[in-house]
């Protein structure tokens, strides 16, 4: 069994972390993790964060950019490390056996604190290690992560702490929970200059991954309004008229807004979050098409399977046959 005190936490104690990454994760994902723990030690001139990396199978781990990341073998591999970190992206639910929950149950006490990062946190809830827990997922997932599991606390934080626990909602926001673990392990100056490697700064734990600011400075604020106003009514989507009276613009200068911004009309900007979103769930969850066409604000599914053909060159139904 090992030692109960938090990790984050002021020590001059080696750390030693165990990665369990799943096929079809990021190498962004990865590299978030273990990179600015690499930087740390640079600067600090000594191994004080250690790492291995174990797989399902303890095989090679196939990542989206079609690399293998290779694995010191399989989940027991990871025994003997203070924190077993679960790093998992595009179908999990299909990398996530029943073998491996059983072995996640059977492990998870033998480690200090346990992480998810990006759909690693449907893995350890899938496994039932954040029952009770306060927890995250890629803010795409947070809707059907949070009805799988009413008995988690789910919030659309950037990372989240809780008790022994860990999650972080992807890529950048694992780097900002690793930052946070330098910080508390060994003081803000060393996460300043680890972060300034990088050419980064630390966002903070309670930051919603996805915010009404400008997700990219040369846009005009307006318009990243209304894209956030878009963004949160996906399922009833508003008209280019009621969103321009919201931002207290007329149509014509919302519409003049979006193109010279983005080259589209707010319309066809909105229509196209909608598909992108409808593909996404055809691409990773289970659901109905039906139940999709509502979700992405469609009346029905063979209203959502005209306007995906014609935006994608393809129905809906040869996007699951190919998956």
């Amino acid at each position: 069994m090992a030692k109960s005190e938090t990790i984050f936490a002021a020590s001059q104690q080696p750390l030693s972390l165990a990665l369990l990454v799943l096929p079809h994760c990021s190498i962004l994902e990865v590299a978030s993790t273990l990179d600015p723990l690499r930087s740390a030690n640079r600067h600090l001139g000594q191994d004080a964060y250690r790492w291995r990396v174990v797989s399902p199978d303890g095989a090679p781990v196939p990542l989206t950019c079609g690399i293998e990341l290779p694995s010191s073998g399989p989940l027991r591999a990871a025994e003997g490390a203070d924190v077993l970190i679960v790093i998992a992206g595009y179908r999990q639910s299909e990398v996530t056996t029943k073998p491996l929950l059983r072995d996640l149950r059977r492990i998870a006490p033998r480690f200090r604190a346990l992480g998810g990062i990006d759909a690693g946190g449907w893995v350890l809830a899938r496994a039932g290690l954040l029952n009770g827990h306060r927890a995250t997922v890629h803010w795409e997932d947070l809707e059907d992560f949070a009805t799988t599991f009413p008995e988690i606390e789910v919030v659309p934080d950037r990372y989240t702490l809780s008790g022994p626990r860990f999650t972080a909602g992807g890529a950048a926001p694992a780097a900002d929970l690793m930052l946070h673990l330098i910080r508390s392990r060994h003081g803000p100056a060393l996460a300043l200059e680890v972060a300034a490697s990088f050419v980064t700064t630390a966002r903070p734990a309670e930051e919603p991954q996805i915010t009404a600011a400008r997700p990219d400075p040369r846009l005009d604020p307006r318009v990243a309004r209304a894209i956030a106003r878009m963004e949160a009514r996906l399922d009833t989507p508003e008209t280019a008229a009621e969103t321009a009276a919201a931002l207290r613009l007329s149509p014509r200068r919302l519409e003049q807004l979006f193109q010279d911004n983005l080259g589209l009309s707010p319309a066809a900007y909105a229509l196209a979050q909608r598909l992108q979103a409808a593909r996404r769930l055809l691409t990773d969850t289970q659901h109905p098409l039906a139940e999709i066409a509502l979700r992405t604000g469609f009346s029905s599914a063979s209203t959502l399977s005209r306007a995906f053909a014609k935006h994608f060159g393809a129905p809906p139904s040869t996007l699951r046959k190919r998956r």
